[in-house]
């Protein structure tokens, strides 16, 4: 066994260098964005330091925003680039793409940002007022300073019901049945309306970027 040998990692070794998975080290090599540098007698697949850096570099960019399908594509057409010369221009118009849509992210960001700045501004004021009111005065509030119709969109949104002055009050059902009623049915939630969310976003997240 030579010095470098040593220094070699099993895929469960590797997984844990990274704070990885064993399924996305598995899943990177599918993509072709991973490779062993060896294999033990047992026939398990040995990775050297190399590949740490080499997974670095792929969460790295799907921090700037590049999926691994498109990290997996770059990849392809750089290696299957005729010349250096043209690889590194495919590269660099795929950077300068990326470039230019974070650029707009930030511009989307600063106005989110701005909003919520001004409906703090606002909501910091909010929190001297009397206990006297219901929270469906605050979407119409002329205390404080405030003055009426003019809450910052952001909060506005949230305080002002869709029956309030202005709307038009919602009707009720035709078929509504009598709450009273011992013969009605009691309503049962819908099973679809929670499916969206019955995993936890954090395991999304670690599955969809794996």
């Amino acid at each position: 066994m030579t010095k470098d040998d040593a220094k070699l990692m099993r895929v469960g070794e590797l997984a844990k260098a990274v704070g990885k998975t064993v399924r996305a080290m598995h899943l990177y090599e599918e993509l072709g964005l991973l490779e062993p540098r060896a294999r033990s007698d047992g026939g398990f697949r040995m990775y050297g330091p190399e590949a740490v850096d080499r997974i670095h570099w792929i969460v790295k960019l799907q921090a700037i925003g590049f999926t691994l399908a498109e990290i997996q594509g770059f990849v392809g057409d750089f290696e299957g680039a005729g010349s250096g010369r043209e690889a590194t221009a495919r590269v660099r118009a795929l950077f300068t793409e990326k470039q230019s849509q974070i650029r707009e992210q930030i511009i989307q960001l600063q106005v989110i940002e701005n909003d919520l700045s001004e409906a703090l501004t606002y909501l910091d004021s909010c929190q001297t007022c009397t206990d006297d009111y219901a929270p469906k005065a605050c979407g119409d509030c002329d205390h404080h300073g405030h003055h009426k119709g003019e809450a910052p969109p952001l909060f506005a949104g949230l305080s002002r019901r869709a029956g309030a002055a202005g709307a038009m009050p919602m009707a009720m059902p035709m078929a509504m049945p009598m709450i009273d009623d011992p013969a009605a049915p009691s309503p049962s939630p819908s099973k679809d309306k929670a499916k969206d969310f019955d995993v936890p976003v954090t395991v999304l997240y670690r599955e969809g970027n794996n």
